[in-house]
């Protein structure tokens, strides 16, 4: 398994797992992450099982207010999907930390994320990692 910054030749497996995550089709998220690539405020990573990918990680800055965060920009997790065949098994987690060391490059001093209210898996996952629940909103 290995874990690489996504290039635009990656473009079609980012919308594929996307869609996986937050529906849609591929034809619709393609131009998405076409931009997320081209920009130098976001950074798209594709885990992969040989030529298989199995899960991406969607990352960029944020200059408005993340909550319970002293600075400005931010990394910011957007989105992080595993295929149900390799969940459990560390590939979120790796995904995460290249996440991570990418913001910590470009100068963030903090990453946040967030999860929606009722993903309980998610939450777990969150705190799992290292984050801390900062508040909720209804």
């Amino acid at each position: 398994m290995i874990v690489r910054k996504a290039t635009t030749a990656d473009t079609p497996a980012l919308a594929e797992l996307a869609c996986c995550m937050w529906g849609g089709t591929a034809d619709e998220r393609e131009p998405e992450f076409a931009e997320l690539i081209a920009s130098p405020e976001a950074a798209c990573f594709l885990a992969l099982d040989g030529d298989k990918a199995v899960g991406f990680a969607q990352c960029q800055l944020r200059h408005d207010y993340v909550e319970g965060c002293e600075t400005s920009p931010v990394g910011f997790l957007e989105g992080v999907y595993v295929d149900d065949a390799y969940r459990r098994s560390g590939v979120a987690r790796a995904l995460l930390s290249a996440c991570e060391e990418w913001a910590r490059s470009v100068g963030c001093s903090e990453f946040a994320s967030d999860c929606e209210i009722d993903n309980h898996d998610s939450l777990a996952w969150h705190l799992k990692n290292g984050f801390a629940e900062m508040g909720r909103t209804i």
